[in-house]
């Protein structure tokens, strides 16, 4: 799954790892400043001495500024790159669905096809950001904090040799409990998008029928099914929070209390006042990027399952596909159907049309007359090859449909729908989609 979201970076490779390259400086600005603090306090302030303070007070405020300068040029690139991956991901997918068959889309449906260009997509499009950025600054701060304070006092420092582990084991069944969750409210948005667009499309007959209270309780069963999948979701990670915090209050209170027993007890030979505010700056750095980490694994434990979605359309191959050596040119408008049968689901013995044989001379009219459901569509987009038969063939010109290249095929084999939908624009484009050249004349004549 990474290795194929990965290819979705392309030309926002160099933003991609300048941000963490920009995250590093800016660690590395903010881990010196506790312990330039703690210098101004032992050598400055306890000492009198009013020259090192004004000195070590100019380059705290440089180390600032510098942190701040790279913090924000990370947040400038980091947003750069996630948007640009996000755009790259729409686009593939989007390229990948025009050459769907039908039967491709049956699969995903078209509310799922549309949750996945546009949720999941965001919800990657957040992740990524988080991992080029907070993702590296996270541990990059917990490693270096943690070294200058195994540097300022290694015995009061293994609290958090003890705190970490017990942390990595919460955050793991946090993550593992809430993961399944996440994935199956993914899938409920396909339904509720389906049962909106269904709903949009067939208006006119809710409306006639009076049906608007069955529709309602349709949704409302939806909306409810995805509310309370989200509120067991957020019920296991509401857990992060109050595992964090304990682990916060108990660091800075034990190292409180061990390092003024040592102060006082040793009359600041072992740890001086600078060295324990030092460590108290340490443990909050370290435990609020262990918090930081801890919402970068609740984001990649939802970003998981839409990557996972994502990933299948990517990874999704047509069902309709060029002969090796297809046929451009179609003789007539002779076609003929020998012993077919189809059904939509693969390997069924559900069959909506079985056995059809046919035979319709060029030039011909023909009407084929059913009830509503009897596959009167389905036998007109075997024609021109939207679906692939189950069993026999359909021949055009004299030819199997699936010796044809697909776009011959397609152009001269015309289907008007009996509904008819125009894209986004004026009317004139639309009509243009048939010939993009036509000229005002012949558009009027059209109309």
């Amino acid at each position: 799954m990474i290795k194929q979201l990965s290819k979705c970076i392309r030309e926002y490779k160099v933003a991609s790892l300048l941000t963490p390259f920009l995250v590093s400086l800016e660690v590395i600005m903010e881990v010196f400043i506790p312990f330039l603090m703690g210098k101004m306090i032992d050598d400055g302030i306890n000492k009198g001495d009013t020259a090192f303070v004004v000195k070590t007070g100019i380059l705290l405020v440089v180390l600032c500024v510098f942190s701040l300068f790279f913090g924000v040029a990370a947040g400038v690139t980091a947003a750069k790159a996630s948007a640009g991956f996000a755009k790259n991901l729409r686009h593939d997918m989007f390229h990948n669905v025009q050459g769907f068959s039908f039967g491709n889309i049956d699969r995903f449906s078209s509310a799922g096809l549309v949750t996945r260009l546009t949720t999941d997509v965001t919800n990657l499009q957040n992740s990524y950001q988080m991992i080029i950025r907070i993702a590296v600054r996270s541990p990059a701060m917990l490693i270096f904090s943690l070294i200058m304070a195994l540097g300022i006092n290694g015995k009061i420092s293994t609290v958090f040799l003890c705190v970490i582990p017990l942390l990595g084991l919460g955050l793991g069944l946090v993550v593992k409990n809430a993961h399944p969750v996440f994935k199956r409210v993914f899938k409920t948005y396909d339904k509720l998008n389906n049962v909106i667009a269904e709903n949009l499309h067939g208006i006119r007959v809710v409306k006639s029928f009076v049906r608007e209270s069955e529709e309602e309780k349709k949704f409302r069963k939806v909306s409810d099914k995805i509310y309370n999948d989200t509120r067991r979701a957020e019920n296991i990670i509401a857990f992060n929070a109050p595992l964090m915090q304990t682990a916060t209050y108990a660091c800075t209170l034990l190292i409180a209390w061990f390092g003024a027993k040592l102060i006082v007890g040793s009359g600041e030979t072992e740890m001086t006042t600078g060295d324990l505010v030092s460590l108290l700056s340490y443990v909050m750095q370290i435990l609020m990027n262990l918090m930081a980490l801890s919402m970068i694994f609740v984001m990649l434990t939802m970003s998981k399952a839409a990557g996972e979605r994502v990933c299948e359309v990517l990874s999704e191959k047509s069902d309709l596909v060029n002969p090796e050596n297809p046929v451009y040119s179609v003789a007539d408008g002779s076609i003929d159907f020998e012993g077919v049968s189809f059904a939509y689901a693969k390997d069924s013995e559900n069959y909506c049309l079985k056995d059809v044989n046919l035979h319709i001379d060029s030039g011909d009219t023909v009407g084929i007359i059913g009830s509503t459901g009897s596959s009167k569509t389905t036998l007109v987009q075997l024609i021109a090859r939207l679906y692939d038969t189950s069993k026999g063939c359909v021949k055009v010109g004299g030819r199997d449909v699936r010796e044809y290249d697909l776009d011959t095929l397609r152009t001269a084999v015309a289907m008007v729908l009996q509904k008819n939908v125009l894209f986004s624009g004026t009317i004139k484009e639309n009509l243009r989609w048939g010939d993009e050249n036509a000229t005002d004349e012949e558009i009027r004549k059209v109309c």
